[in-house]
């Protein structure tokens, strides 16, 4: 399989059908957009869990940066938000089930819905109280019971950055023992299925603009220290 390395990491996942095709092993999938890049390169353990799974370029500014840097190589932007409904497809085309985990309890329960209308698929999910991580075995335990009850083979996580994909490689083996064959870090995704939040308009999409105008939509001091930290990903270059 071709890799790209851009900025410390390594990008092994170029196309969606290299994302969707099913394999003998347990995908872990990550889109990583410019604030993951930034994290990655300020925690070896999450780096290593990116350049050991299916890294994909989430984010507009670095898939155009590392498109510059590797003109003759084919690879597309694969996000999380676009992602859930390319597996969506495939689920009712190959009668496969899907599980959300993750986000706000009503964006949460609203994009099951949206999603279950929409593609006429078996998929279900889960918002857990919040906690900061790491989980205490009592809360990890009642997640993987109810994983374990929902016999999904298509997990998305969202748990937001860093904290979704450490939660995901903890317990890899007991997803893959349920017979999970795909786990997505999906970030806000199903905030943007659930309507809660707007997408940004596809001409700002396509000139790297999605976190300010996800700032401008959502105005926090949350929000605008994720939008620093995404600013910093120039001094890797």
């Amino acid at each position: 399989m071709k890799k790209i390395k851009f900025l410390g990491l390594e990008f092994n996942t170029l196309t969606k059908r290299d994302v969707l095709k099913e394999e003998d092993f347990f995908k872990f999938i990550v889109p990583v957009n410019a604030e993951i890049i930034v994290k990655a390169n300020q925690h070896s353990a999450f780096k290593h869990i990116i350049n050991h799974n299916y890294a994909t370029f989430d984010g507009q500014v670095p898939y155009l940066l590392a498109r510059l840097q590797n003109p003759k190589l084919k690879f597309e932007k694969l996000s999380g938000s676009d992602l859930i409904y390319d597996f969506c497809h495939m689920a009712r085309n190959e009668k496969r089930t899907v599980f959300l985990l993750g986000g706000y309890e009503k964006s949460n329960r609203d994009a099951v819905s949206i999603l279950r209308q929409n593609y006429n698929i078996v998929i279900d999910g889960f918002s857990p109280v919040y906690k900061p991580y790491p989980f205490t075995k009592h809360h990890n335990q009642m997640i993987l019971d109810i994983l374990s009850q929902a016999k999904a083979e298509i997990l998305f996580v969202g748990f937001g950055a860093m904290k979704q994909e450490l939660w995901i490689k903890e317990h890899q083996n007991q997803l893959e023992s349920m017979g999970i064959k795909w786990v997505i870090a999906s970030g806000g995704t199903f905030e943007f299925v659930s309507g809660r939040i707007k997408r940004s308009p596809k001409l700002l999409q396509k000139v790297g603009l999605e976190g300010l105008f996800r700032f401008l939509m959502e105005p926090s001091k949350q929000r605008f220290q994720r939008l620093v930290t995404s600013f910093r990903m120039f001094k890797y270059l």
